[in-house]
């Protein structure tokens, strides 16, 4: 209940601040930026988190075809599984692969941007390039830090729990944080911002479903470089994302004038 009268004002104030010009501004910003934010994602992606998720499924491939590998864990899941998984569709390695990963980076991209750029109406919109960058930061925080905190992320024939209770606390992470970090920065009582404070954390302190056994395939230092270099990518993305919305958000302000 607390969290929904938390919640309930700022949406009244978003959908009174959305009118038409607003939203026309918003949705061409999103457009513009979700482009160019998803391109350069596919691009740093292609640096390193790509060729080590490429390494990471030569190690799954062997697994899923009974070949042993050092790094699997005992009892390490359903060989029957793995099988179906890898007969599964996939784009082909090379420009094809490269090609669906970007128009995937670029949907969400706009996804996202769409979002920022609504969250940021309620608090008069993203005026500049810098703004931006801690409206992105924020972004980072909530769909990718805080979840990475319960759920790294994964190379392929790693081991995991069930994925609907991955899922549900993913979600809930989600929300927390973003519920979290909207009173901490904005509530005016220090009731609110405490609550806020309660929010961020009770996602970890509920704990992220683990599965039964961990283990993986691939190597530690291959899943380890595969979080790493996840982490770069998502900051890269989302900080470019805040800051080209903050100059395109400026940029259709002054043609409007």
């Amino acid at each position: 209940m607390l969290r929904m009268m938390a919640v309930i004002p700022p949406v009244f104030r978003a959908i009174d601040m959305l009118n038409l010009s607003n939203l026309r501004m918003i949705v061409v910003s999103a457009l513009w930026s979700g482009l160019w934010a998803g391109l350069l994602l596919t691009a740093v992606q292609s640096i390193q988190v790509i060729p080590t998720l490429l390494q990471a499924e030569v190690y799954e491939e062997k697994a899923a075809s009974g070949i042993p590998s050092l790094f699997h864990a005992e009892n390490s899941g359903d060989a029957q599984t793995h099988q179906q998984e890898a007969e599964a569709w996939q784009p082909r390695n090379g420009w094809e692969r490269t090609f669906f990963t970007a128009v995937a980076n670029v949907s969400l991209g706009v996804g996202f941007a769409l979002l920022l750029g609504a969250a940021s109406t309620i608090r008069g919109g993203i005026g500049n390039w810098r703004n931006g960058l801690f409206w992105g930061l924020a972004g980072y925080t909530i769909f990718f830090a805080a979840p990475s905190l319960g759920l790294p992320p994964e190379v392929p024939g790693t081991e995991a729990a069930n994925l609907e209770d991955r899922q549900i606390w993913w979600l809930m992470a989600v929300f927390d944080t973003a519920i979290g970090l909207w009173l901490m920065a904005f509530a005016k009582t220090m009731q609110n911002k405490l609550l806020g404070l309660l929010l961020l954390v009770s996602p970890h302190l509920i704990g992220a479903p683990q599965p039964d056994v961990h283990g993986s395939a691939a190597p530690v230092e291959l899943a380890n470089t595969f979080i790493a270099a996840t982490a770069a990518a998502n900051a890269v993305f989302w900080l470019a994302l805040g800051s080209l919305m903050g100059l395109f958000s400026r940029k259709n302000q002054v043609l409007k004038k």
